[in-house]
């Protein structure tokens, strides 16, 4: 349980600020609001695992506190009101105070947002899972031949990309026309935002053999906090957009979420601590197949609305069946 105490003590802190603000039914809420988050986010914590596994305590530390504040009051808060100010011209401050005064109206040019959200989020999320897929350098396939052959064509120079940009190229065609070049905005720099982050990444990574080794892997970490970040972002959008279906207080939806994004961390220091996807060798495969889902149906959810509980059934699903399959894994080794 030492791994989800901070997770607790953020969890009664918000719950004594819902009760605060609306009472014994704004807690009642907050607490739907965090089990969902949770139960939609299982996947990131996993794919976050295998990147937190490679950073050092001092920057695993950061995920967990100051990662939190840029999860709840960064992602889930004040970007969403970025977004809507982009989008819609009125100043940061207008929306931020209307927000709080006017949340119908907020709601509403929150899900007027949402193509340019599911495109952005759907692009850098669908290059986490070409990535993963294309990487010919993965030793342990899941499916078999399917995923052999696919990890094969990762010999060819930015082959995520190229495959990234056509799916965002079919999909913004099916689009009405006077949405469509936002949407291409919005996925392109998605995908840029990924190659810009993995990029950095990768360079501190090909310096490991330099003199100042130290100052390589803090930047290294850096780098891997900030995609951690970034991937959060992602998953946070639709999470966000959802709650408003809940209830239209931001308060309320932020201290919910609040929740979720905390124990989602806690669960991602956890699997590291114990090494669980040592244990689980498909854990990962499941999670990032996962992602590839969940980009698709934000992808798809630009033209046609697919209910939250589909998102969530189908990463489970997923998530379930390689645990399963690493469990078989197992047992066939062993004898």
């Amino acid at each position: 349980m030492q791994h989800f105490r901070l997770s607790l003590i953020v969890t009664a802190i918000c719950f004594v600020g819902a009760a605060y603000w609306g009472g014994l039914t704004a807690v009642f809420i907050v607490a739907v609001l965090g089990v969902l988050e949770v139960s939609l986010s299982f996947d990131n914590a996993v794919v976050n695992a295998s990147i937190l596994k490679r950073m050092d305590e001092r920057w695993q530390q950061y995920f967990l506190t100051w990662g939190i504040l840029i999860a709840v009051f960064g992602m889930r808060l004040l970007f969403p009101i970025a977004i809507v100010s982009a989008v819609t011209g009125i100043g940061f401050g207008g929306v931020a105070d209307m927000a709080l005064h006017d949340p119908d109206q907020y709601s509403t040019y929150l899900s007027e947002s949402h193509v340019q959200i599911a495109a952005f989020g759907g692009m850098f999320l669908l290059m986490v899972f070409f990535s993963f897929i294309f990487d010919e350098g993965r030793e342990l396939h899941w499916l078999g031949y399917i995923e052999k052959k696919m990890a094969s064509f990762g010999k060819l120079a930015s082959i995520e990309v190229v495959a990234a940009l056509s799916l965002l190229l079919v999909a913004q065609n099916l689009l009405p026309e006077d949405i469509r070049l936002k949407a291409l905005v919005s996925g392109v720099s998605g995908v840029i935002l990924f190659v810009i982050v993995d990029s950095l990444s990768a360079l501190f990574k090909d310096e490991e053999e330099g003199e100042q080794l130290t100052e390589v892997l803090k930047k290294g970490s850096m780098m891997s906090f900030l995609y951690l970040e970034v991937l959060d972002a992602s998953f946070s959008f639709d999470g966000v957009i959802a709650a408003f279906a809940i209830t239209k207080d931001v308060i309320i939806i932020m201290l919910g979420l609040a929740i979720g994004a905390m124990f989602v961390r806690s669960l991602t220091v956890y699997l590291v601590r114990q090494g669980t996807l040592d244990q689980y060798v498909f854990l990962e495969h499941g999670a990032h197949y996962a992602i590839g889902a969940l980009a698709s149906i934000m992808l798809i959810g630009m033209n046609h609305e697919i209910p939250e509980v589909i998102t969530g059934l189908v990463g489970a699903v997923l998530i379930g069946l390689s645990v399963y399959s690493s469990i078989q894994y197992k047992k066939n080794q062993l004898n």
